[in-house]
């Protein structure tokens, strides 16, 4: 018999980590929404011809494609099977890919609905994606991401907010978190600066892993893909550059002289810094120019946000996008947007110990079973506890004792109610904290004010 298992890069996710990763959900929603954010959701599965050409050419090798259903080799003729030409393969068998972010789907998603949107559009989406990534810590192939786009206004008031919804999602999650900013349009005038014009998407690729592989590796990237050792050279110092973010801005002026577009990017780099100066931030940004973010449809500003006590990769990124939609037959609408990775924000929390503890809790209170007239008994307050918010539970049929309370103790449940024939007699009911050991007979009726008083008490000696 074959040994059942998942494939590498998925996870299953017990109750105890699905109540984790909903902590984290319900948080980052609650603040999307406390910024005007309206929730949508698109399909696991998009039109190859949606996802295609979208990620540049490393995004698309990681694509997964879905075969055509039936015989999907049947417009396929030997010779072409012979010449395992993949791309052209690809396009005869495959019409559909599993989404490889949720950015691209919207942008689909905004034009084929543009007659029911009002623009400017908040939206945010919360739902898996899939990558055919080589699987390691912290990198899945199959992972959730919570976005939230506006799109529809060039304003840079909603980079701002994008970066008061980041600062705001890890101050609740306890996280010391680095925002990093950078803008496109500064890695282009460094591009022109450095007389490589042409080469800004190999720089941006290459110089976006600096933190994964080294300098020495991102140079000699940069050389395969052609570019000059005069202009390596002259990259160097600007990678480099240190100082804080005014520092750094008054030397990029100095430098991107030459470049119009340089200049633009600088200056909307010291808007958004004017502005987030003002806020109080409790997490730092910092700008980075060695932030490049190597998806080839960001125009202006981007962002990605490291754990400052954990070493995992970004936990958050995003940017500014002016035409994603032109691609779908819509132009010139501009968007800007951030993507929470939940997975890797669920491996922060968890080896930092930062979930509180009422989101671990499901079962608040057991009612042990002694047979059908004690069941009888107590179903009327059960429902009760139910009815006024508190999860409770019945153990479902008269076992030993022992076996009940170790399933009240294995599943975390603080409270236990008893009641046998004393109990019923007297129109009362046992209350037992699982954590103290203490127990108390009480009047039936009572039951969810003691509860609340012995919950009290609980927290009290926590």
């Amino acid at each position: 018999m074959q040994k059942p298992s998942i494939p590498n890069g998925t996870r299953d996710f017990s109750p105890e980590k699905m109540a984790k990763r909903n902590y984290i959900f319900d948080t980052i929603r609650n603040v999307f929404h406390l910024y005007g954010f309206k929730q949508i959701e698109t399909p696991a599965m998009e039109n190859l011809s949606t996802l295609m050409g979208k990620y540049g050419e490393e995004g698309d090798k990681l694509l997964f494609k879905i075969l055509n259903s039936g015989d999907f080799l049947s417009g396929i003729n030997d010779e072409e099977l012979l010449n395992r030409n993949p791309l052209k393969l690809t396009h005869k068998i495959c019409e559909k890919g599993l989404r490889y972010d949720l950015t691209v789907p919207f942008a689909r998603y905004v034009v084929m609905h543009r007659n029911e949107i009002t623009f400017p559009f908040k939206r945010f989406q919360i739902q898996p994606v899939w990558r055919a990534d080589r699987p390691q810590k912290g990198r899945y192939r199959e992972f959730y991401q919570c976005d939230a786009d506006m799109i529809g206004s060039d304003s840079l008031l909603n980079e701002v907010e994008l970066i008061q919804i980041m600062n705001e999602v890890y101050k609740r999650f306890g996280m010391r978190v680095c925002i990093k900013i950078n803008n496109r349009k500064i890695l282009n005038g460094i591009a022109e600066i450095i007389g490589a014009p042409d080469k800004i998407t190999d720089i941006t690729v290459a110089i976006d892993k600096l933190d994964k592989i080294g300098l020495e590796n991102v140079n000699a990237e940069l050389l395969g893909k052609g570019i000059t050792e005069n202009a390596i050279a002259k990259l160097q110092p600007i990678i480099l550059l240190s100082g804080s973010n005014r520092e750094k801005s008054a030397v990029l002026k100095q430098t991107l002289q030459a470049s119009e577009i340089g200049l633009k990017g600088v200056e909307e780099i010291e808007i958004i810094l004017d502005k987030t100066d003002k806020l109080a931030l409790t997490s730092d940004l910092e700008l980075d120019l060695t932030l490049a973010r190597g998806l080839n449809y960001y125009t202006g500003a981007i962002f990605e946000v490291k754990a400052m006590d954990v070493e995992i990769g970004s936990i958050t990124g995003g940017g500014r996008y002016d035409n994603l939609t032109g691609v779908f037959g819509m132009p010139a609408i501009s968007g800007v947007g951030i993507s929470f990775g939940a997975d890797r924000i669920f491996d922060v929390l968890d080896q930092l110990n930062l979930y509180p503890e009422n989101s671990m809790q499901q079962t608040k209170l057991l009612f042990i079973n002694f047979g059908e007239k004690e069941e009888s008994y107590i179903f009327p307050y059960l429902n009760h506890l139910r009815e006024n918010g508190i999860p409770s539970e019945i153990y479902p049929e008269a076992a030993k004792l022992k076996k009940q309370f170790a399933y009240a103790d294995t599943n975390k449940i603080p409270f236990v109610v008893m009641a046998g024939d004393d109990e019923i007699a007297a129109e009362k009911l046992t209350l037992k904290n699982m954590l103290t050991g203490e127990q108390q007979m009480i009047p039936a009726g009572e039951l969810i004010k003691a509860i609340a008083i012995a919950n009290v008490n609980l927290h009290k000696d926590v």
